[in-house]
């Protein structure tokens, strides 16, 4: 085969494998991928979901039984339920905002929890920073080289691994997949690219120089097998694709991303992990104009949760073994500010969904928003670690044991986990 015809007809992009000898190896198991299910079995999926620019949970999840939230928001506090535009009450306290009526019935059935009050324990208010340390699992410690994903996943991993055993639905690998388990990272389903990770050693000419090394060994069958798998791929198109049971998807970038999602785990290719964030469409950093039940915010939560039921109800029954995971780097002020929005904060909500979730329930210690109960006499207190609100899911929904390898730096233990998966 050509090698130039290789590198174009396949459109694929090799980025540092973990060791050179295993680089044929993963690569032949594309070929394993064109068999779907019968290849991998039946697997677990966990969907996590980045809502960088940190959303306010505030206005997201509704603090309705707290009086201080509308005397600190005297604009853009969403009304009570009952009220013109009020929130969709949930518990009596706590209630969705008004655009987030997809997700109600999600939460009637139980399929649908929050966790209140969660986020880091470093008050770092920088985006960057807090994004890393989120993604990495160790905040406040910048110098940790892989992301709590890849390593839950390095827990498990095996030569029979899917090479879809985890993808993320973004232009480039999030910091959170970064590690030894190779993950791929692609923005649709017909043009992707294949990152392994920072542990590996650079490549120089990227996957040129892979095949001079291997062109009198195995990557020339190699390169058949990948084709066969980007064909795989290829035949689940989104224009050719027809979501069930009456669901309909946002014409919007992080709805294609959930629909691609929901795509994958139907081929049965072998995802047990997928990333996205909420993308360009969406800006979650009000700092003016937020908004209250109306306004920019509130068109945000609105695709926002478009995009998620319509998954959960794409998938029907197979979200058995699917849970979605919502986070956001922290949350915002408990105070609008002079430009009637608000600024970087502290603690923020969290959603899981899925069939397996004890839902209809907001976990979480609740402090409160009077002055005297707020972080710094500004933010909603973090009262839930969010490493341990990752570690309910990556033990008790993909399996993961060593919790002390998942998180450095912390005792992650079952005792914390907040109980949303029983």
């Amino acid at each position: 085969m050509d090698r130039k015809y290789f590198l174009k007809a396949s459109g694929i992009g090799l980025a540092s494998f973990g060791f050179m000898a295993a680089a044929p190896e993963f690569l032949h198991q594309f070929a394993r991928a064109a068999d779907g299910p019968k290849a991998f079995g039946k697997k677990k999926t966990l969907v996590t979901i980045f809502q960088r620019g940190a959303v306010d949970g505030l206005n997201m999840i509704v603090p309705h039984g707290d009086s201080a939230y509308f005397d600190l928001r005297p604009t853009i506090a969403v009304p009570a339920p009952g009220k013109t535009d009020g929130a969709i009450d949930l518990d009596g306290h706590f209630g969705l905002h008004p655009t987030m009526g997809p997700l109600a019935p999600f939460w009637k059935s139980k399929q649908l929890a929050v966790v209140h009050s969660a986020g880091s324990p470093d008050n770092t208010r920088s985006h960057f920073d807090a994004q890393d340390y989120m993604e990495s699992g160790t905040p406040g410690f910048k110098a940790t080289r892989d992301g709590w994903l890849n390593r839950a996943l390095q827990e498990t991993t095996g030569k029979a691994d899917s090479p879809f055993r985890a993808v993320s639905m973004t232009q480039s690998l999030p910091r959170a997949l970064y590690g030894r388990a190779p993950s791929v990272a692609m923005t649709n389903l017909a043009d992707f690219t294949v990152k392994a990770g920072i542990y590996s050693q650079e490549m120089k000419g990227g996957f040129e120089g892979i095949y001079q090394q291997n062109a009198k060994d195995s990557l020339g069958e190699t390169g058949k097998e990948t084709f066969e798998a980007v064909n795989f791929l290829k035949s689940a198109n989104p224009g050719q694709y027809k979501p069930e049971n009456g669901a309909v998807y946002p014409n919007t970038q992080f709805g294609r991303s959930m629909q691609q999602i929901a795509q994958l785990i139907k081929a049965g290719v072998g995802l047990e992990v997928a990333f996205t964030d909420t993308g360009n469409d969406i800006r979650w950093d009000t700092h003016t104009g937020q908004g209250g039940s109306r306004g920019q915010l509130a068109n945000f939560l609105r695709t926002f949760s478009q995009a998620i039921a319509a998954f959960a109800t794409d998938l029907g029954k197979r979200m058995d073994d699917v849970l979605v995971l919502t986070m956001s780097e922290f949350g915002r002020t408990a105070r609008e500010n002079g430009s009637r929005g608000t600024d970087h904060g502290h603690g923020n909500a969290m959603m899981v969904l899925g069939n397996s979730v004890k839902g209809g329930t907001v976990y979480g210690d609740w402090k409160g928003l009077r002055n005297d109960q707020l972080n710094e006499g500004r933010d909603l207190a973090v009262t839930t670690d969010f490493r341990d609100v990752f570690a309910e899911a990556a033990s008790r929904h993909l399996g993961a044991k060593e919790l002390d390898k998942l998180f450095p730096k912390y005792a992650a233990r079952a005792a914390n986990f907040r109980g949303y998966l029983g």
